[in-house]
């Protein structure tokens, strides 16, 4: 906006340089849904290592392929992950305990309430001239299975205290909460005598706090009702808790159960109720799943299965399981879900190549895995392949790798532009950046100056890729486009208020087939 002149003298105005930089987003958060051993329900948490999964989530259990799978995906380079987890109520599913009137229930459900210890002290501060009389109550909580103790002091029981205990471990507390108050404060804990152990959640010394009265379990196997049924989409439940999430570039749902668990027949969760809605949702998502075969399968099923999903370019089906030790059976080899190895490696090879090299080939090595559940041969692999199922090999120094890099549309007879997985997430890395880099665009004046603007600002994202080997092409002219213009948009678009942008690249697509000619060369013949 012009100065405005009151004064004779020198005036400063600053012009805008209409630079709005466009910072290409993350490729390769991936979001975990399934069944944990603890932490919170329906509600995306991040994680960025297994640490942080084992303090919240409780680490592996054998009710969960989603442990082993997160597991898999740090071991193979995965830098954060969204977990999502899952739960089948049945039954009791929250541990409680009540003292002298004060009910209190574990912060999540599961058996590991069950291990919580709650102990009442009076060793409080003075009272403030309108607290009354012996209102005021020390509580303190310990998970005795992971040693977590949470300690809160000068808690009350009288309405609108500060410090009511309700409202204290409602904020505060990741172990408990208070669903009942009494009018007075509870009784104590037995005190510690001379010489006795001075851990006050001691086993040695029941009478000193106070054990769950009312124990809960883990629930029942998780089902399409928990994870991907419409019905969960308005609460933001299951599957769709990612709702909440700003951003997830890779979905994986492993099967809830492992192959080694009781009832190893309701280990795979149904493809046509959980797989093909999943895949929608990447689809809206802007996001890309990571398909498992189903335990115990065979080179004969996994065509039939296949056949039983829905084909799209969103989602890329591996095949075979992994054989791993499980530290929870004396290390013994069992199968498990490869979709946490296969994020991983994708989240390796963005890091060290890009998104658009395709997450394959030797580099692509599985960490962690010693053996597959099929070994697959050269004439094996051409059996699949072309139905666009990648295939997991094990190779001659080089160990377990992926082998595979075709989307679920990957079939040769579809023709699909879409049948490599680098270009799909190449064009969703595109698409997300585009979108949120974009953002200041909306409710300016749609004209020349506008334009000019974005190509200048979408041209120059787009040639920092190039320059990073992101297409195909020797020159910018040959890689991309960006056009906005009279011809993108035309005058009865200005009237409805629409900017048209054309944004397009030449994908670089993975070399399959590598074919070396050899030629016997005759002697030469002077003449």
């Amino acid at each position: 906006m012009p100065v405005l002149t009151s004064y004779p003298g020198v005036y400063i105005e600053e012009i805008s340089s209409g630079v709005h930089t466009i910072t290409g987003v993350a490729t390769s958060i991936t979001a975990f849904v399934g069944r944990a051993l603890r932490g919170p329900t329906d509600e995306p948490v991040t994680i960025n290592s297994y640490g942080d999964f084992e303090r919240t989530f409780g680490g592996l259990w054998l009710e969960s392929a989603l442990a082993f799978a997160v597991r898999d995906f740090f071991l193979n380079g995965g830098g954060q992950a969204i977990i999502v987890r899952c739960f089948n109520s049945a039954g009791e599913t929250l541990a409680k305990v009540s003292i002298d009137g004060l009910d209190l229930e574990a912060a999540e459900p599961g058996a590991w309430g069950n291990k919580l210890r709650i102990r009442i002290d009076y060793d409080t501060r003075p009272l403030l001239p309108d607290e009354a009389a012996d209102s005021l109550f020390n509580l303190s909580v310990k998970d005795t299975g992971t040693g977590q103790t949470e300690i809160f002091r000068n808690v009350s029981v009288t309405a609108g205290n500060a410090r009511r205990i309700d409202t204290v471990l409602t904020n505060d507390s990741l172990l408990l909460r208070a669903t009942a108050v009494p009018g007075s404060r509870p009784g104590k804990s037995a005190d510690i005598g001379s010489g006795e152990n001075p851990d006050p959640f001691s086993d040695s010394f029941p009478a000193r706090y106070s054990v769950i009265a009312t124990e809960a379990n883990d629930g029942g196997a998780l089902t399409a009702a928990q994870i991907t049924d419409s019905s969960l989409e308005a609460g933001k439940k299951g599957m769709y808790a990612l709702l909440d999430a700003d951003l997830f570039n890779l979905l994986c749902i492993p099967p809830h159960k492992l192959s080694s668990a009781p009832d190893p027949g309701d280990s795979d969760l149904d493809p046509a109720t959980v797989i093909d809605v999943a895949a929608a949702f990447c689809a809206a998502r802007r996001a890309f799943l990571v398909v498992d075969p189903p335990y115990g399968s065979t080179l004969t099923d996994m065509p039939i299965f296949q056949s039983g999903v829905t084909t799209t370019n969103h989602a890329a089906l591996y095949f075979p399981t992994l054989l791993q030790p499980n530290p929870l059976h004396d290390n013994q080899l069992e199968e498990f879900a490869p979709c946490g190895a296969i994020a991983g490696i994708m989240a390796r090879t963005d890091s060290d190549r890009g998104v658009w090299k395709a997450p394959a080939g030797l580099e692509a090595r599985l960490v962690g895995v010693p053996a597959l559940s099929v070994p697959l041969t050269d004439a094996e692999t051409g059996q699949l392949n072309p139905l666009g199922i990648n295939c997991l090999r094990s190779m001659p120094a080089a160990g377990r790798v992926v082998w595979g890099a075709r989307t679920m549309e990957g079939n040769d007879r579809l023709a699909s532009e879409w049948k490599y997985i680098p270009v799909r997430r190449t064009a969703l890395f595109l698409e997300e950046s585009l979108y949120r880099g974009t953002q200041w665009v909306v409710f300016e004046p749609n004209d020349e100056p506008l334009w000019a603007q974005i190509r200048l600002n979408l041209g120059a994202f787009m040639q920092s890729l190039f320059r990073l080997g992101a297409f195909q092409g020797k020159t910018p002219k040959e890689a991309y486009l960006v056009k906005c213009d009279r011809e993108t948009t035309t005058q009865d678009d200005i009237n409805r208020g629409v900017v048209n942008i054309l944004v397009g690249f030449a994908p670089l697509k993975p070399a399959e087939f590598v074919i070396i000619q050899i030629q016997q060369l005759a002697g030469q013949i002077d003449t």
